[in-house]
């Protein structure tokens, strides 16, 4: 699998992160780590959590983190993965209230490091925004731990690119490291509008494909796979049953401009000998800056496939041509 630097940083990742966000949890331990053994063998790399990720089970605290710490421990590969996590994300209970103080922060952190049994992160995301904290002062916490060892780089996940910029202003000012990398809800699907109800997602649009362009920011994004859209199972005019992930699907992006993009994905598919979903992943791996999409993997066929798109490189006109000729 093709590897790629996160600019301004030490970081060398392979282009496909594998989310985990179900491992030790939905997707039991011992598949989670024949899935885990899989991707590295094919030469992955690239690892992401989050402190919160399933919670909402009731089965403990940040299963998928200690899952992936376990894994790491056993197979002893810590030096040879880009591990990321991510902290600062609301409580399950109180998601109103943000947690982004300096003290939430660091509690997330060191609780993180527990969990994943290292003394860093390669790649440490706050997992949400706070808008009526300055920037800056979010920052003064991350660089703090970054000069103690503990994190390598940080990242924003579901931050808009005027707090991007607002960061990477005071950071330029002071001397200091801003975000390296931010993780937006981003995939060649169409979302139809409004269908996303939280407020504090982040959802790439053209003026933040803009804003990452200018400054060739690393994006790591997720939803990258629109839910499974491009794996062969959907077609227009389907009749979905209410439930499951495929009424998910038709409610994100059951749409015309989708299945047009669907259709463009089939077709440059079949003339490359490759399959849409490698597709939609290689449209965003091609783009002219750092992209590193989140797959998701909970079965093996889908762990190949994923993966192979790891080697595939679109050119500017096929980049076009999926998307209609627009920029998006």
């Amino acid at each position: 699998m093709n590897k790629r630097a996160i600019p301004g940083t030490s970081i060398e990742a392979s282009v496909i992160c594998l989310g985990t966000s179900a491992y030790g949890g939905t997707l039991p331990k011992e598949e989670a780590f024949e899935l885990l053994d899989l991707f590295t063998e094919l030469g992955g790399s690239f690892l992401d959590t989050a402190n919160v990720y399933e919670d909402w089970l009731g089965k403990g605290k940040s299963t998928s983190e200690r899952t992936l710490g376990e894994w790491l421990r056993l197979r002893g590969c810590r030096d040879r993965m880009i591990v990321a996590t991510k902290g600062g994300h609301p409580d399950l209970q109180t998601m109103s209230v943000s947690r982004l103080s300096k003290e939430a922060i660091v509690h997330d952190l060191e609780q993180s490091l527990g969990h994943l049994q290292t003394d860093y992160i390669d790649l440490y995301w706050l997992h949400r925004d706070d808008p009526s904290i300055p920037a800056g002062e979010i920052l003064e916490t991350l660089n703090e731990q970054l000069a103690a060892g503990k994190i390598r780089a940080f990242g924003c996940s579901n931050w808009t690119v005027d707090r991007i910029e607002e960061a990477r202003q005071y950071a330029e000012q002071r001397g200091l490291k801003s975000f390296a990398a931010s993780q937006p809800l981003w995939n060649l699907a169409v979302l139809n509008e409004g269908i996303i109800a939280d407020p504090t997602v982040a959802i790439m649009d053209e003026r933040s494909l803009a804003y990452y362009k200018e400054h060739g920011m690393a994006v790591v994004p997720f939803s990258s796979q629109a839910n499974g859209f491009f794996g062969g199972r959907y077609f227009r005019g389907q009749v979905i049953q209410m439930g499951g992930s495929a009424h998910i699907v038709k409610a994100h992006y059951f749409n015309e401009a989708s299945f047009d993009r669907l259709d463009r994905a089939k077709q440059l598919a079949s003339e490359l000998g490759t399959t849409a979903s490698r597709i939609a992943l290689a449209y965003l791996t091609s783009q002219p800056f750092p992209v590193f999409p989140i797959a998701g993997a909970n079965k093996r066929e889908y762990m190949l496939d994923s993966c192979a798109a790891g080697t595939l490189t679109l050119t500017k006109e096929q980049l076009l041509f999926l998307t209609g000729g627009s920029p998006m």
